[in-house]
């Protein structure tokens, strides 16, 4: 296997350095815009692997918007697989690259959403994930896998439902992704201070855009599974959900999340939800963020106030953003706690009485910086693309066409994140029992 990973950030950059350990692929390119992060990931990653397996590495540079140069580049390393490791704003051109390369496809977001244009908290527009699953048939065709939302989040809570439909029930009433943390960033003062561990530009994008939500007696009435989607308001229904490693009570609201665009195309279910653990604190700067409109992504004219420049630049209010906050990769010493990521499923166990269980990994932010020199958030988003390269090159899993995590058996890849090392990853992931309704 030789791969090509865009994206020199934080995921990226987690993602070469556990696949440092491993021995599963010939060549491993690192490209970004930026040469000097993907030169910085290959270098770490060098260290890691040691003498003998360190020019498995390579550094490049590359444009992400850019189909072809993504192609000329995979061309140039005979690529068998891309994984995309750059913010969603750039998924089809990545995705379209990659197949033009004759490579297959990885990603852990996917295409951008769209609102309806007249109805936006009722009806979705143009889902997550759309553009690419109308491509289907054009990848299978060409014998070609595409791989999509196969991060944390979506991914192992999409690994973790066909886990529980294939082993722990025999009816499911509603799968439940539920993500939360305790995480805090502190100051050079010791003090917290408002700093995202994720990227604030898809933050923005996922929690502000209309979340969305799959019932199948909605999908059943109107006559397709198209009709089963709908949407409601940002931070909508929240709730106060226990979370386990010693996290506790966190708010979880409705939020945008590729996990319900993708179970109900493989896994049955009688409703699929995504609710993220974002705090008052956090909702309450989005709020801001959106009314003064500095969550749009459309340039605006800034007239310069330097008197030696004079002149007006166009720039996106949320790049603005982002560019004043620090970068999530550079906070994990500043970072304490823990994250934990996980799927609640309600129904009917298998032995046919009511079963709530709550299927989760928890990755505390000490342990993934003494072990990998990466904060928690972007390596417990990292570990799980690497997973699926490795049971994609050793033919444990296989396929055609666009795919999500829900298509392949769950086994092998939990199986391989726990196992101790070297032979696993030795990241516990664990079942939670919870009281069930009758």
């Amino acid at each position: 296997m030789r791969i090509l990973v865009i994206g020199s950030g934080g995921v990226g950059d987690a993602v070469a350095r556990i696949a440092a350990d491993r021995d599963f692929f010939e060549l491993l390119v690192m490209a970004d815009f930026d040469p000097a992060r993907s030169e910085r990931s290959v270098v770490a990653a060098r260290a890691r692997a040691g003498t003998s397996r360190a020019d498995r590495f390579v550094a490049e540079r590359v444009d992400a918007s850019d189909a072809g140069a993504v192609a000329d580049l995979a061309r140039r390393y005979e690529i068998t697989h891309v994984l995309n490791a750059v913010d969603p704003r750039f998924v089809l051109p990545v995705f379209e690259g990659a197949f033009a390369a004759g490579a297959d496809y990885l990603d852990m977001a996917m295409s951008l959403s769209r609102p309806h244009p007249t109805d936006p908290h009722s009806r979705p527009g143009v889902k997550l994930g759309d553009e690419q699953f109308a491509a289907g048939e054009r990848w299978a065709a060409a014998g070609r896998l595409a791989l999509v939302g196969m991060g944390v989040e979506p991914g192992l809570s999409d690994v973790f439902a066909r886990y529980a439909s294939d082993h722990l029930f025999s009816s499911i009433d509603e799968l439940g992704t539920r993500d939360g943390s305790n995480l805090v960033v502190l100051g050079d003062d010791g003090e917290p201070i408002f700093a995202p561990s994720f990227s604030i530009w898809t933050t923005i994008e996922e929690c502000l855009n209309p979340p969305v939500i799959w019932e199948r007696d909605r999908a059943v009435e109107a006559g397709s599974p198209e009709g089963g989607w709908y949407t409601v308001p940002p931070f909508h229904e929240p709730e106060v959900f226990d979370f386990p490693g010693g996290i506790g009570p966190v708010e979880c609201v409705h939020v945008e999340h590729e996990e319900v665009l993708l179970m109900p195309r493989f896994l049955d279910a009688r409703k699929v939800t995504f609710k993220y653990g974002l705090g008052a604190e956090f909702i309450g700067v989005l709020r801001t963020l959106h009314t003064l409109g500095l969550d749009s992504t459309a340039p605006v004219g800034v007239r310069s106030a330097d008197r030696d420049h004079p002149g007006a630049v166009s720039v996106s209010p949320r790049d603005v953003v982002a560019a004043c906050l620090p970068d999530p990769a550079t906070l994990g010493q500043r970072m304490r706690g823990a994250t934990c990521a996980g799927l609640l499923v309600t129904g009917l166990g298998v032995d046919g009485g009511p079963r709530e269980v709550y299927l989760h990994h928890v990755v505390d932010n000490a342990w993934s910086m003494a072990e990998y020199g990466a904060q928690c958030v972007v390596w417990q988003t990292a570990v799980n693309p690497v997973i699926a390269l490795e049971l994609l090159a050793r033919g444990v899993w296989s396929g055609t066409g666009v795919l999500g995590p829900e298509a392949f058996d769950a086994v092998p890849f939990l199986d391989l994140l726990q196992a101790d090392r070297p032979v696993g990853l030795g990241s516990p992931w664990a079942i939670e029992e919870r009281p069930a309704s009758p």
